[in-house]
């Protein structure tokens, strides 16, 4: 699917779900389980030897997936994973090389920061919308509504430690976008594939908002 920005792909889905897929196997089914609850975007994560393969299998297989890729930390992994179907990236922090990276690739980026001279960094490579990571470390709730006064114009990601109950409290704020969570793909579900559990999972995060 093709998305104009990343901004629309934040306000698509309350949850970004962090995935990490062992099994190859679990790669479609897991998306369909995730889509019928109503969570479309899907951030695959670099962390497992078979993503590059997961995210084809679920561009292929799942056309309502808006399927993105995260831990993207080198610059050659743009072109790779667009190749594989991914329409965004997600990485934990930005540097030169990856910001040049993803506008050669001409894919949306969703970079990493932790502080303000990250944010200052990020906005002045051309973003205005940033993942906030780890968030729980970075300071939550509080480092978020301190980055609204001096960067009103950036939408957050907040990701890292966020549960279902601390997510209403993150998605109240106003430079918020959307948060990312793993709590909707939880191990032991994904290993016995139980969909129906992860599609209610997503049924629940999808009512935040």
């Amino acid at each position: 699917m093709r998305v104009n920005s990343i901004r629309d792909i934040m306000r698509a889905s309350p949850v970004m779900p962090v995935i990490v897929i062992d099994r190859l196997d679990d790669a479609v089914p897991l998306a369909r389980a995730l889509v019928a609850g109503g969570i479309r975007v899907l951030e695959v994560t670099l962390r497992t030897a078979v993503a590059l393969n997961a995210i084809k299998a679920i561009a292929d297989a799942v056309p309502d997936a808006i399927v993105g890729v995260g831990t993207v930390t080198r610059p050659e992994q743009f072109a790779q994973v667009k190749s594989a179907g991914a329409v965004f990236a997600v990485t934990p922090g930005l540097t030169a090389e990856l910001a040049a990276a993803a506008k050669a690739a001409d894919m949306p980026l969703l970079p990493g920061v932790m502080t303000p001279s990250e944010v200052i960094a990020a906005r002045a490579a051309g973003f205005d919308a940033m993942k906030l990571f780890p968030a729980e470390q970075a300071g939550g709730l509080g480092m978020l509504k301190a980055l609204a006064g001096p960067f009103a114009d950036v939408l957050f990601c907040p990701t890292g430690g966020v549960s279902l109950h601390s997510a209403p409290q993150f998605l109240a704020l106003p430079n918020v976008g959307c948060v990312g969570g793993s709590w909707l793909v939880p191990k032991d579900k994904v290993a016995s594939g139980d969909w129906q559990a992860i599609s209610a999972l997503a049924r629940e995060a999808a009512a935040l908002r």
